[in-house]
């Protein structure tokens, strides 16, 4: 299950989505006819990893992996985790399925030989999982029924003792008995659960699970059973480094190489590292993109509220940027306003206007330069977007917000973002899905034809002359843009948007706030009036997405609480869409869901969506198996050296 996460100016992870909330019966509220979609073939390519050729990639030898910091935990579902914890455990332990190139999701045959789902309809839904008989937990013991019962259980809430993370779909789970034989496993479901593709990657074994103190423990410091084609070997946080070695009883395709050493190294000392022959894979997105600005503290549990357990492929920084990799923040589903909001600290002042973009051209342009290094360049599964604060200001009206997304030219945006990073201009226009991603479809059309200028006429604001600021009642339409700070990326996509805004007659104003502030102080206490930051595209949209759409709801003392729903607006029926679709187990209509409920928050001025996330790695010439992943991940087996 891919768990969504607040990120650091050094990493971009994923941020934890709520549990999923039943089915709601009964007719659908009268609505507004939906303007036809416009189809849009995917322009964005998420992935750029060499083909491979096994015979080609030679035995032995030990890849040098940039890791951000030593994760303190290895259970992706620990409060503590990292986009570090999920690289590592998915090295280490088994996933039965794995994402494409286009987000689906698809059956690993080391673990997995077959998965049947009952027809839709046909109640109740059983999922039947054929292991494979030759996976085996490093002590020897198959994988079996009672790792898939006892991860339920740890997952599930029923147990509060367990301190973990709640990832959608384990509390559907009505029972999980033994099948036909020992490799067989039989999930029996209390409700339609659509995604159930999604659950039980990563699997740990019962051992892990089994109990709450067991499960609580952080899986680093003692040999613990794995099931991948590495184990553990070291680990060793005050020394910056994570080593995995062959494991013996690996039954799939033996692993290219020795072993892996994961390297602390701090995202501006990857270009030297690399250059000085330390390093032999690393996300250079941070480095490039926040070249020249105060270095970022390593990610913490205080800043990343839970892992992804699908994680950062190319290493730490390779997921949603917020205070990322990129420099988006991304916000956190589990994060939520505090009772009595801090005040804000004084926004970091920004860059001025070319420093940052200059430091970073210089960056890339000497990531290129290196020798014996290929940078690798993709569109990441993360979609940056602007959202919209519906509970402030002139935004509270609905007219307003949608005139601000008709005003914005997404094109000319993605263009200012991702082409000085030798990426392609490809603009979104799906809140769920990435452009690369089977099902995406451009929904924008869905903002009707109406013009910004006209909308905004109709809604009280009038320009006193060509070119002014629009003014109503006296007051001038000005806003403030959150940024992350030190950010190239976000300062070249904010003068895009200042400008495209100006032609409408709505005045800009950027403000850069430090990772470790972006979300507390800002987007949780809704201090922001647009805000850019980006959510993972994962390949599950109708439970990883929902809680970010949620129309937010009053708390015990009666104030709104926002949830993950930082831009604070939202409608009962966005939230039946994203539950009928969770529950449909037809796969057209489940799209059908789910593409209807991003016609909806098109229609209801949520966010404008602008460009997946960039992303570059950097891989020395002669390793083999390792690039930028987009949606995919590494097959760890297939890393190594080229070579006879």
């Amino acid at each position: 299950m891919r768990v969504r996460q607040l990120t650091t100016a050094a990493a971009a992870l994923l941020l934890a989505t709520g549990a999923l909330a039943g089915c709601s019966g009964g007719p659908a509220p009268a609505r507004p006819p939906v303007p036809a979609p416009v189809p849009a073939l995917p322009t964005a390519v998420t992935g750029d990893v060499g083909p491979l050729d096994r015979a080609a990639v030679r035995e032995g030898g030990t890849p040098r992996w940039a890791l951000d910091a030593a994760p303190a935990t290895l259970n992706v579902y620990q409060p503590a985790a990292t986009a570090d914890s999920a690289l590592l455990a998915h090295a280490l332990y088994p996933s039965l399925f794995r994402p494409d190139e286009h987000g689906r999701p698809v059956a690993d045959p080391d673990y997995l030989e077959s998965a049947e789902c009952t027809p839709p309809g046909q109640q109740p839904q059983v999922v039947t999982y054929r292991l494979s008989p030759q996976a085996v937990w490093s002590d020897g013991i198959p994988l079996s029924a009672a790792d898939f019962g006892a991860q339920r259980a740890a997952l599930s809430g029923l147990d509060p003792a367990y301190a973990g993370n709640r990832p959608a779909g384990y509390d559907a789970i009505d029972s999980i008995t033994q099948g036909a034989g020992p490799h067989e496993v039989k999930v029996t479901f209390r409700r339609p659960y659509a995604e159930w593709r999604a659950l039980f990657g990563p699997l740990y074994p019962a051992a892990v699970t089994g109990s709450p103190a067991a499960f609580n423990r952080p899986l680093t410091d003692g040999p613990e059973p794995t099931a991948g084609p590495f184990r553990l070997s070291r680990y060793d946080p005050a020394g910056g480094r994570v080593s995995l070695v062959r494991s013996p009883n690996w039954w799939g395709d033996r692993p290219k190489a020795d072993g892996i050493d994961f390297l602390v190294v701090p995202a501006e000392g990857r270009l030297d590292a690399l250059d000085q022959d330390r390093l032999d894979i690393a996300s250079l997105t941070a480095a490039v993109d926040r070249a020249g600005s105060t270095p970022a503290a390593p990610p913490t549990p205080a800043a990343s509220a839970s892992a992804s357990a699908s994680g950062s492929a190319s290493g730490s920084g390779s997921g949603s940027p917020a205070a990322s990799a990129s420099g988006f923040p991304a916000a956190t589903a589990s994060a939520t306003p505090a009772a009595t909001p801090a005040a804000p600290p004084a926004a970091t002042p920004a860059a001025p206007p070319a420093a940052a973009p200059e430091a970073a051209d210089r960056a890339l342009r000497r990531a290129e330069a290196l020798p014996g290094i290929t940078v690798h360049r993709a569109a990441a599964a993360a979609l940056t977007e602007l959202t919209l604060n519906a509970a402030r200001g002139p935004l509270t009206d609905p007219a307003v917000r949608l005139a601000l997304a008709r005003a914005v030219d997404r094109r000319r945006v993605a263009g200012a973002a991702l082409t000085p990073l030798g990426l392609a201009a490809a603009p979104l226009g799906s809140h769920l899905f990435a452009g690369d991603q089977d099902g995406y479809r451009d929904n924008s059309a869905a903002l009707g034809p109406a013009d910004a200028g006209r909308l905004l006429d109709a809604a009280g604001w009038k320009r006193p002359a060509a070119g002014a600021t629009r003014v109503r009642d006296g007051r001038e339409l000005a806003l403030a843009l959150l940024v992350p700070a030190g950010s190239a990326t976000a300062r070249r996509t904010a003068d895009a948007l200042t400008a495209d805004l100006a032609g409408a007659g709505i005045a800009l104003r950027t403000v850069a706030a430090p990772a470790e502030a972006f979300v507390r102080d800002h987007l949780a206490t809704g201090d922001y009036d647009l805000a850019l930051f980006s959510w993972p595209a994962g390949p599950h949209p109708a439970v990883e997405q929902r809680a970010v759409y949620a129309k937010p709801r009053p708390g015990a003392d009666g104030a709104l609480e926002a949830g993950s729903n930082y831009g604070r607006s939202g409608t009962e029926e966005i939230d039946r869409l994203f539950d009928r679709a969770a529950a449909e187990l037809d796969p057209a209509a489940h799209l059908a869901l789910l593409q209807e409920a991003d016609t909806r928050i098109w229609q209801l001025g949520h966010s404008v969506p602008l460009y997946q996330r960039p992303d570059l790695v950097a891989v020395r010439s002669d390793v083999a198996g390792a690039g930028a992943w987009g949606f995919g991940r590494p097959r760890f087996q297939d890393v190594g050296f080229l070579g006879p």
